[in-house]
């Protein structure tokens, strides 16, 4: 239910910056979406035709870049994805991993006219 709260941000971010640039409809929003994200993208796309009801993002489309996750070892820097994860490092079997990418969630662009 937290897709909620972000659709309703994402909605005041998207219109702020298309109003400042002096638009009248905005058509798309552009967002990266980590792997890790608890982000569900069809729960925002569900909210969207809510919250954005009778403004000039009624009929924005939105877009979801999907990003991957990836890790990184803390003793040998070996870096690697999801895939080759399995709680160690694929290359030297340490279990100091940190996940480098694939955690934002990001507005990265609005269209508009």
């Amino acid at each position: 239910m937290h897709e909620l709260g972000i659709t309703k941000h994402l909605l005041s971010l998207a219109i702020r910056h298309a109003e400042s640039a002096g638009a009248t409809r905005i058509t798309a929003l552009n967002l990266a979406v980590g792997e890790f994200a608890s982000v569900v993208d069809e729960s925002l796309q569900f909210y969207w035709g809510f919250v954005a009801k009778d403004t000039i993002a009624e009929e924005a489309v939105l877009h979801f870049e999907r990003i991957p996750g990836r890790f990184q070892c803390s003793d040998c820097q070996h870096e690697f994805g999801m895939i080759d994860f399995k709680g160690r490092c694929p290359k030297c079997r340490s279990n100091r991993v940190i996940t480098i990418d694939g955690t934002q969630f990001s507005l990265t662009s609005v269209e508009i006219e």
